[in-house]
């Protein structure tokens, strides 16, 4: 982990430490599975980010003004929530084309957060595809499933 992020997460109180550092290697675990090359971390905006050459960026936080949310925002100029929200709409919880809001309490939705993350750092190879090359939506009827 990045010296500069290490230090923003030291700030978070210790259950959102630990939520942002399962994110933050679930972040890292798909850039490596995907082969994409090393994954450049910085703080953008006060928010640990996280990009690929092949993608879009992601970043992630927590804002005490939401103290039982945590999110992992996208590029809102992209068509990735769009078609997050098409594909997993009754699983996640989104903020407006920008965020994907999770729950502190809730367990982190693996699979799904997994393949949003792919979306975003494939993105530049997927971005003129409808769905972003999705074949089907993938419909669950519980909300949060992993």
């Amino acid at each position: 982990m990045n010296r500069l992020i290490k230090q923003k997460f030291a700030e978070y109180p210790d259950h959102v430490r630990e939520k942002l550092g399962e994110l933050h290697a679930l972040i890292i675990d798909v850039a490596g599975n995907l082969e994409l090359g090393p994954v450049d971390e910085s703080l953008k905006w006060g928010e640990a980010s996280y990009s690929v050459k092949s993608g879009s960026p992601i970043r992630i936080d927590w804002k005490r003004s939401s103290p039982t949310q945590y999110f992992i925002f996208f590029n809102c100029q992209t068509k990735l929530v769009d078609t997050f929200r098409v594909v997993y709409g009754k699983r996640l919880v989104f903020q407006k084309n920008r965020a994907i809001i999770l729950s502190i309490s809730e367990p982190i939705p693996n699979v799904v957060l997994s393949h949003c993350i792919e979306l975003a750092f494939t993105y530049k190879q997927r971005r003129g595809l409808p769905l972003l090359g999705v074949e089907r939506p993938r419909v669950a009827t519980k909300p949060n499933l992993q």
